[in-house]
């Protein structure tokens, strides 16, 4: 249920009438064009919000984020509505558990923070797809983010169910939402398809109504395609280079052309940035985020600061960037926040609650009083686990638990066909042939056109032999008699998420070729792998059938307990390749040591079984296992040890990791 009684102001400007009226008629939040400002309840004011992602923090930690988000003298959240985390399937709808967005208003209106709601369609976000479900891409004609009218149908049958839950949490209708987004930084798709922008304000107003403050966010170089009449225009941008004039001035020139009278906003400043695999982890230094969020209050800019706690892409959840190669986003989303992935405040914490203390705000050039910082301290940061070394144990090679992962048997078809024509939406899929010929020298196996989307492990009778991947030149040799059975593990890295990207299919986009022969013929076997992992595993297979060095694909697992009571902590891989991990059931994401540069994955205390019960842990390795297959839990991440340095994409300089990364918006 949406609320009934109007929030406290957060701003605190007017507590005494809050507590006098707690039945007071409904709440307003409007632009003042001829003052530059916001009024709350007919009362200046202006935001310092942060994001946070309700789906990347476990449903029960969301109540300890919002609280020191609070504490740190925010008076806003803004947050994302991934369209693809609700809607599976087409009409099928989950707003249960973690995927309770209204509970997450709830935990909100309770840490006495309003709401800038971002819902799409598109978030970009460095999720999957943006938001987008991959079920759009069954249809292979389909024009994403634009007014095609397939694209508007499954639009419009999704914010007729999304957006009448929003409307009672509106605050002119007691709820927290004071503000709310139409799409996402469209200036920097390649469309620019206006009549699109238009469908969605209208469906907007005509479902949310007239006095809902709509607007758009757009880096400076995608403002032409992305603003629109009628929509309250602001922009995105970090921090200026230390060493380079600020470019505030300058950004926030440009939006003036745009929007000539209200508020200055800034919808995204950059705390941090978000990391690829196989590049260093991404920083910003704390001097230069304080200095350009002091520039901004001073101005009496509102500011949204992106990210202020960034989470976790557990599962098969992260996106993807293609700048010159296609860059796969890491598990973990730190962003370098001002609250780290495991909820704990940082240095960059205090240094900007203490800019948002002592930097005042003016209205009608009067200056007024300082941002209130709630009385109290933070929490500290909450006391982490180590564990280990623990070994585990060989459960078996993937293919032999193919009943398992695929019981309702292969798809046969001449050519292979893509995850999303066989409705595999994420994960693996397994593609199946056999050898018309022999094979007895060593004959390239290749797939034409970069078809392969986006790492394929390849094993001839059941011998693995060594990998694909997309964008990546890899010489792969294969012998094998005739009738040797030849497998072709795809794994879905994630789909591409921001920017001018095309539909971006998953699988073999185009048939292999050994030497000269296009093979055909295909078994293709959709993997459930979750499903095994929590529902079958332990199994136990004849030793013997176990490899003595087993690589490729490969199950291990093992149990073990926690005496006391359970902590935080994350999970270090030394030796392990690339793979996935699944504790107790729960998919906690992928690993890949050996690129890097995140070594170790977060695991929130909710997620273990304290005083003496049994954890069971599992790993799909990819590729190869260490000598010594030992796991290790340690109570600090390592986020910055990119290895192999062969494996590092080669990126024009704008995108490159630093100590001061890219000044890019778009996130």
């Amino acid at each position: 249920m949406a609320p009934k009684n109007p929030l406290c102001l957060p701003s605190l400007l007017l507590p005494l009438l809050t507590l006098l009226l707690p039945q007071a008629d409904s709440g307003s939040f409007v632009v003042d064009r001829d003052h530059d400002r916001f009024l709350l309840d007919g009362a200046p004011f202006r935001y310092v919000s942060g994001s946070l992602h309700y789906f990347r923090v476990p449903r029960v930690l969301w109540a300890d984020r919002l609280f020191k988000m609070r504490m740190s003298g925010l008076n806003a959240i803004q947050f994302y509505v991934p369209w693809n985390y609700h809607e599976p399937e087409p009409g099928v709808y989950n707003f249960n558990g973690s995927r309770d967005l209204f509970a997450f208003l709830r935990e909100a209106t309770l840490a006495n923070l309003l709401v800038i709601l971002r819902p799409g369609p598109y978030i970009c976000a460095e999720w999957d797809m943006g938001g987008l479900p991959a079920w759009l891409l069954r249809n292979p004609k389909i024009h994403l983010r634009t007014s095609d009218p397939d694209f508007l149908a499954a639009v419009d049958s999704w914010f007729k169910v999304l957006l009448p839950k929003i409307y009672p949490w509106l605050y002119h209708n007691g709820g927290n939402i004071i503000s709310i987004q139409v799409e996402n930084e469209y200036g920097s798709y390649r469309a620019c398809d206006m009549n699109y922008m238009r469908h969605l304000a209208g469906l907007f107003r005509a479902l949310l109504g007239d006095k809902i403050l709509l607007f758009t966010t757009d880096g400076p170089e995608g403002l032409k395609c992305g603003s629109l009449q009628g929509l309250y225009t602001t922009v995105d941008f970090g921090p200026g280079l230390l060493s380079k004039a600020d470019n505030m001035t300058k950004t926030f020139a440009l939006l003036r052309k745009y929007e000539p009278h209200g508020p200055l906003v800034n919808s995204e400043y950059y705390t941090g940035w978000l990391d690829y695999w196989g590049q260093n982890h991404s920083t910003r230094s704390i001097p230069a985020v304080t200095k350009g969020l002091e520039n901004m209050l001073k101005l009496g800019a509102s500011v949204n600061m992106y990210m202020f706690h960034g989470g976790t892409n557990f599962g098969y959840w992260n996106g993807a960037d293609e700048k010159g190669r296609f860059l796969p986003i890491t598990t973990s989303y730190d962003y370098d926040a001002p609250i780290s992935e495991s909820g704990d405040p940082t240095p960059k914490l205090f240094a900007i609650r203490n800019v948002i203390s002592k930097v005042p705000y003016h209205f009608i050039k009067i200056w007024a009083q300082f941002q209130e910082i709630p009385l109290g301290p933070l929490p500290p940061p909450s006391p982490k686990m180590m564990l280990g070394p623990l070994t585990l144990q060989l459960d078996g090679d993937l293919l032999a638990f193919l009943d398992l992962l695929c019981p309702q048997g292969p798809i046969r078809s001449i050519l292979p066909m893509t995850f999303e024509a066989v409705k595999q939406d994420h994960g693996f899929m397994l593609y199946r042939t056999y050898l018309i010929h022999t094979v007895s020298k060593p004959t390239q196996f290749w797939v034409p056109n970069n078809g392969v989307h986006d790492r394929a492990y390849v094993m001839v009778d059941g011998v693995f032999q060594g990998v694909l991947e997309r964008n990546m030149k890899r010489n792969l040799f294969l012998t094998g008699k005739m009738g040797a059975k030849l497998d072709v593990l795809l794994e879905n890295m994630g789909r591409l998420s921001f920017g001018s990207n095309s539909s971006d299919f998953k699988g073999l986009l185009e048939p292999p070729i050994l030497g000269q022969t296009i093979l055909t013929q295909w078994l293709m076997f959709p993997l459930k792998i979750d499903n095994l992992v929590k529902r079958w595993f332990p199994i136990q297979l004849l030793k013997s059938s176990h490899p003595q060095t087993p690589s490729g694909p490969t199950f291990y697992s093992t149990v073990f307990p926690i005496f006391g009571s359970s902590r935080d902590t994350f999970l270090f891989l030394p030796g392990w390749t690339k793979g996935q991990v699944w504790i107790n059931g729960f998919n906690l994401g992928r690993y890949w040591t050996k690129r890097g540069p995140q070594q170790t994955l977060y695991v929130p205390r909710p997620l273990l079984f304290p005083r003496g019960a049994l954890n069971k842990i599992t790993l799909l390795e990819l590729e190869n296992v260490p000598s010594h297959p030992q796991i290790q839990f340690l109570d600090r991440p390592i986020l910055n040890n990119t290895l192999h340095k062969t494996y590092i994409y080669s990126l024009s300089a704008d995108v490159q990791s630093t100590s001061e990364p890219m000044e890019l918006s778009g996130h």
